[in-house]
Formats: C-alpha cells, structure tokens, sequence
C-alpha cells in the first residue's frame, strides 16, 4: 500500500488548511428547467429555469466555496458552453484551472417537478485525444502546492481511458497530497486499486465494486470493509434519506438526517463529499458535517448547493452500527 494515507486520517483530529483541489474529466453545464407536472409528449411551460456549473467534482468544489472552504476546480472545457462553465465557476469564488480541448462541453437537462420528481438527460462528453488527457492529469498536479485533498469525480468522457483515477491516485500520493475518489464503474475499480485515502459510493455503486447484491446495512459495511481490504483508508457510503455509514477500521459510524422536503433526488453525494472533506478533523464530525451537507443539498432547487444558513449540524444524529468492525481479507 502506498504511504498516501500517512498524510491525513480522518480518523484523528488535523487541523483544517490548505485548499482542496477537485478534477473533473467530464464536467457540464446544468440547465434545470421547474415545471408544475411532465406531460409527456405535450407542451410544458416553465416555472422557473436556472443554468449552473455542473458534474460531480464541479459540485464539491462549488459547495466548499460556498461555505468558505478554498478550493480549486480542475476540468477541461470546450466551446463557448465551456467558457460559460469557468465563467460561473470563476463567480463562484473557485480557483479554475481549465483545460482547453476540440470538444463541446456537454449540457445536462434537469426536468424538476414541484411534487419532487426530478427527469436528467445527460450527454455524453465529448472525446479527449491524449494529449488534452495527459495534460487534464499535469494541471492537476500542478495544483497540489498547498492542497491538503486531491479529489477525482464522476464519469469520464467518451473513450478516455479507465485507468485515469489510478493514475490521479499516484500523482497525488506523490506530492504528498491525500486523495478521494467518488466515481463508477471501471474508473472507479481502477482508482481502488491505486489505494486512495477514501472512496464515497452510494449502495449501487459500492455493490458494482463488489460483483453483489447489498440488501442490508450490515453487507454494505462488510462490502465497505471488503474495499478498504484493497488498500482503501476509509470508505464512505451514502445511503439515500437514510443518512451514511463510515467505515475505516474502526467501530462503523451511522448518520441519520433530519426528515426533509426533497426537491431533487441528486446531487446529495456531492455535497456529503465535500462536507466531509470540509470537517474532516474527527471521524464523528466529518461524517455528521458531510450527511448535513447532503441533507440541505436535496431541499435546494436546480443543482443549487449548500449555503451556511441551509445546513443544520445539530438535526443529524450520530449512533455505532455495531461493536466491532467486519474481519477484512
């Protein structure tokens, strides 16, 4: 295993410093579009319609900045909907390091409805020659002076290579830098092995990882205890309205949310990520910060994230999910 987790363990108290530094290889614009019910196949008028910077690191980084956290996003960006995407990145407060390539950048429609049902239509993302690649892996390393977290995000454009989180894993560990991964898949198969310092997943992405069917909170965490086995610190695992699970090594932790008005069903990861990040000094904070994060996220409209005044630390309750962790091995 790599000394990569040496750096920083969310297990013990670290002070909070440095920037964090998200790359995200298949970023785009989100145009959410509320509307009262979808008639399919019929003339909808709009509500209300917003437009924000999107994909998964995107929205870690927009939700640290929002709450004061440095952070820089690192994302290639292509025509003139990739200039809008660091221009509303650049409003955001964000350090951007963008990288420039042939391909459009892509757009995402968000159908919102009023009773909480939410419709996405994703394209693909354009292809990267490896030259862009090569260089989307150099600009986040040159980044990492000063970052304290280097986090890899989402899913990777049309014929990229499966091995890129892996490779970002190294060139984190290199600097000295510890690194978080939150994607699927191959990708995300591939970046396990490199052993990064924490891996978020939600239930079906950590059962792909695993090749099974999770039915109960006692085989999330063993499925959990299964990937720290691969040389993973910590495992986070988000489990929808039911809060988190934290799983490195010690007595697993459960964090509940408060009920909550849902107006979106996505987008609660990416702000647990970056809570948890945020307030990664105890593995109790973290995790309580993180499931708050993600709480207020699904109350927001669009693919808004969290503001000081939404999130509510006290409403998230905390409890072991069992004595003793699973054997790993």
């Amino acid at each position: 295993m790599s000394g990569g987790h040496d750096v920083v363990d969310v297990r013990d108290p670290v002070p909070s410093r440095g920037r964090i530094v998200t790359v995200t290889p298949n970023p785009s614009i989100d145009r959410t579009i509320e509307i009262g019910t979808l008639g399919v196949g019929g003339v909808n008028r709009a509500l209300d319609s917003l437009v924000d910077a999107g994909g998964k690191g995107v929205n870690v980084a927009r939700a640290l900045a929002a709450n004061g956290h440095p952070a820089c996003a690192v994302l290639p960006t292509g025509g003139p909907d990739g200039q809008l995407l660091a221009g509303l990145l650049t409003r955001d407060g964000l350090e951007v390091r963008s990288v420039p390539t042939s391909g459009r950048t892509r757009t995402t429609i968000v159908i919102a409805e009023l009773g909480g049902r939410v419709t996405k239509i994703d394209e693909p993302g354009a292809p990267m020659p490896p030259p862009a690649i090569d260089e989307l892996l150099w600009t986040a390393s040159d980044a990492l002076d000063g970052a304290r977290w280097l986090v890899g995000c989402g899913s990777l454009p049309d014929r990229m290579r499966t091995d890129f989180y892996a490779e970002l894993v190294a060139r984190g560990q290199r600097a000295g830098v510890a690194v978080a991964l939150d994607s699927y898949g191959p990708p995300l198969a591939a970046g396990v092995e490199a052993g990064p310092d924490l891996v978020v997943a939600d239930t079906e992405e950590l059962a792909e990882l695993v090749g099974t069917h999770l039915a109960s909170i006692e085989e999330v965490i063993d499925a959990a205890e299964s990937v720290r086995a691969r040389g993973v610190g910590t495992v986070v695992v988000s489990l929808g309205a039911r809060g988190a699970v934290l799983v490195d090594g010690e007595p697993p932790l459960l964090a509940v949310p408060p009920p909550v008005v849902a107006r979106r069903d996505a987008g609660a990861g990416d702000s647990l990520l970056a809570g948890f990040l945020a307030a990664a000094t105890t593995r109790s904070t973290a995790l309580r910060t993180g499931v708050a994060w993600g709480a207020a996220a699904v109350s927001l409209p669009g693919t808004a994230v969290p503001e000081p005044a939404d999130i509510h630390l006290d409403a998230v309750s905390l409890a072991p999910v069992r004595s003793e962790p699973s054997p790993t091995g």
